[in-house]
């Protein structure tokens, strides 16, 4: 019996729904998901086997023109990305349009075949989609484009279908029980930053990052004491919030993910610290995981 295995990139703007969709194929929420851009900052792989193929996906940040040190190390991320990859599944959406040739330039660029996957189909018209689907096929060439809805479950197994008709004949790259190369301390540490992208807004959560910095696994329970780093005194206040009501609701939505994922009691401990520019400094990103 032949063995199939390779690296699918997930690509795509931000807010496409990049993550919702490598989620949905895994059946696992491993990316985190919030209605706020730019919520994915790492290159996060998610694994599926089954006893004839392993398909090792790459969840990436939204393509965007970057502003600052993070969002270079996150376009990185995604180049990194590109580079590794058998299959490039691109995600677009009804709302963006294949007229835009500097994306169209960069998804041509590809060495490898394309995807076209527009989501959230199911706020759209039958019509729309259909002049999407013509527009990239002429526009793009790719090898196949797919209308989606990644929250609805709809055609992704039709994704997946495609994808397994293009990836090599290989041997597993990771072992099968795997679901990713990441670690459970990034993911309880993805999980505590999912709570502040969804109960803050403006600039907290974009000037926020999580470190771990004890995780004990004791026989009943796992012992987790994170750090909140943020870049002023006046973010740290909104974090904590009055009486430390808002960081204990942080604290509490996010313990409760973790017991779920690790299977475990959990006990954990959140602090806040100020870290004055460390979306703009090359030793502090480099510390918290940014780096290339």
């Amino acid at each position: 019996m032949t063995h199939k295995a390779g690296f699918v990139s997930i690509l795509g703007k931000p807010n496409v729904g990049k993550s919702t969709l490598m989620n949905r194929i895994l059946k696992e929420n491993l990316s985190i998901v919030t209605p706020k851009a730019q919520t994915t900052r790492h290159r996060i792989k998610g694994i599926l086997n089954t006893p004839e193929y392993q398909v090792v996906f790459s969840d990436t940040p939204g393509l965007l023109d970057p502003n600052y040190l993070l969002q270079s190390k996150m376009m990185d991320f995604v180049a990194a990305a590109v580079e590794d990859a058998d299959v490039v599944l691109f995600i677009s959406d009804i709302s963006e349009q294949y007229m835009d040739e500097k994306l169209v330039e960069r998804i041509a660029s590809f060495k490898v075949p394309v995807i076209i996957v527009i989501n959230k189909i199911d706020i759209s018209s039958t019509n729309e989609i259909n002049k999407l689907v013509h527009g990239w096929k002429k526009k793009v060439k790719p090898h196949a484009v797919i209308p989606v809805s990644a929250t609805q479950d709809f055609n992704i197994e039709e994704i997946l279908k495609t994808i397994l008709e293009l990836l090599p004949e290989a041997p597993a790259f990771f072992p099968k029980e795997d679901l990713s190369d990441a670690t459970e301390r990034f993911f309880v540490s993805e999980m505590i930053r999912e709570k502040i992208f969804l109960h803050y807004e403006q600039e907290i959560p974009y000037a926020s990052e999580v470190a771990i910095e004890s995780f004990k696994d004791e026989d009943d329970i796992i012992r987790i004491s994170a750090i909140i780093y943020v870049e002023r005194d006046s973010q740290k206040a909104i974090l904590i919030g009055r009486k430390g009501e808002a960081l204990k609701r942080v604290g509490t939505e996010a313990r409760i993910d973790m017991e779920k994922f690790l299977n475990k009691k959990v006990f954990l401990e959140l602090f806040v610290k100020v870290e004055e520019n460390w979306r703009k400094n090359e030793n502090k990103l480099k510390r918290f995981g940014y780096s290339s």
